[in-house]
C-alpha cells in the first residue's frame, strides 16, 4: 500500500471514530451529521456534500450541507420535484450521474438551474440513501465541479457514511419502533430551523458570512460542551448574547493540510 493509500485508509478510521463518539444516549443529530457531510467531503471524490432527510409526511427537507452551493442545489430539486437526489430517495438505490449536462432530457429544470448556479457549477452528482430495513429515508448527496464517474471504491465507502446518518436517526434499541423514527427525523428537522435562526442571529451582529456564523456557533457550543441545539435556541430567543460566541471563540489559525481529499487532477 502506497503512503498516500494509508493515510487516507487512517483518516477514514478517524472519521467512523468521530462519529462514533456521537452515538450516546445523549447524542446530537445536527451535529453528527454536519460531521458526517464534512467527512464525505473531505475522504471522497467530492468538493461538496449534503444530506436530505425525509419528515413524517414523506418529503425530502434539507439538512447540513458543506457550502451554500450545495445547499441550493439540493433546494433546487426539491422545488422542480426532479433530479438525481430525489429519484435516489424514490427509488432507494444510488444515482450516479458523470455529467449534468447529458442529463437535460432527464431533469429539464433542475439541470438548466443547477449548471446555471455558483463558479464554478457542479457538474456530477453522486447520491447514495440513507437506508432502514431497506428502505431509503433520504439522500447523501455527493457533488463534482467536474465531469467524471466518482470510483467505485469512494462510491462503497459513500453509502457507509448514509447508512451511519440512520443510525444517528434511530437507536439500535429503538429501530423496532417505526414512531420513534418519526419523533427523531422531526426532532432533526426542527433542531435545524432552529440553528438556521441562530445562524441569521449571528451574522446579522457581527456581519459574518453564513458559513462563517454556524462555524461561531459549533465552536461556543463544543467549547461549552453545549448540544448545538440548545446553544442555538437560547440565540434564536435572545438569551444568549451573540457577542458572547464571536468574541470568545476566534476562528483557529491555519494548521497546515491534516485532510484527505481524493486526486482530482488540478
Amino acid at each position: 500500500m502506497t503512503q498516500i493509500g494509508k493515510d487516507r485508509e487512517q483518516l477514514i478510521a478517524r472519521a467512523f471514530v468521530s462519529l462514533a463518539e456521537t452515538l450516546v444516549d445523549d447524542y446530537d443529530v445536527i451535529e453528527l451529521l454536519t460531521r458526517l457531510v464534512d467527512h464525505s467531503a473531505d475522504l471522497l471524490d467530492a468538493d461538496a456534500a449534503g444530506i436530505m432527510l425525509a419528515d413524517p409526511h414523506e418529503q425530502l427537507q434539507v439538512m447540513p450541507a458543506t457550502s451554500k452551493n450545495a445547499r441550493l442545489t439540493e433546494l433546487m430539486q426539491l422545488q422542480a420535484d426532479e433530479g438525481p437526489c430525489l429519484q435516489c430517495y424514490r427509488s432507494g438505490a444510488p444515482v450516479n450521474v458523470a455529467d449534468l449536462t447529458r442529463a437535460r432530457d432527464q431533469w429539464p429544470v433542475f439541470v438548466a438551474a443547477a449548471t446555471a448556479t455558483g463558479e464554478p457549477a457542479f457538474r456530477a452528482v453522486h447520491a447514495v440513501p440513507p437506508r432502514l430495513h431497506g428502505k431509503a429515508i433520504g439522500a447523501m448527496n455527493l457533488f463534482r465541479h467536474r465531469p467524471g464517474v466518482m470510483p467505485a471504491a469512494d462510491q462503497a465507502l459513500g453509502q457507509a457514511f448514509a447508512d451511519v446518518s440512520t443510525i444517528a436517526i434511530v437507536q439500535e434499541r429503538a429501530i423496532r419502533r417505526s414512531e420513534v423514527l418519526n419523533a427523531q427525523l422531526q426532532a432533526a428537522l426542527n433542531s435545524r430551523v432552529i440553528i438556521e435562526q441562530a445562524k441569521g442571529v449571528l451574522a446579522q451582529h457581527s456581519g459574518l458570512p453564513m458559513d462563517q456564523a454556524f462555524d461561531q456557533l459549533r465552536r461556543h457550543a463544543r467549547n461549552n460542551r453545549r448540544r448545538l441545539a440548545e446553544v442555538a435556541r437560547e440565540l434564536a430567543e435572545h438569551t444568549l448574547n451573540p457577542n458572547e460566541v464571536i468574541l470568545a471563540n476566534p476562528a483557529p489559525a491555519a494548521e497546515g493540510s491534516t485532510q484527505f481529499r481524493s486526486p482530482r487532477g488540478h
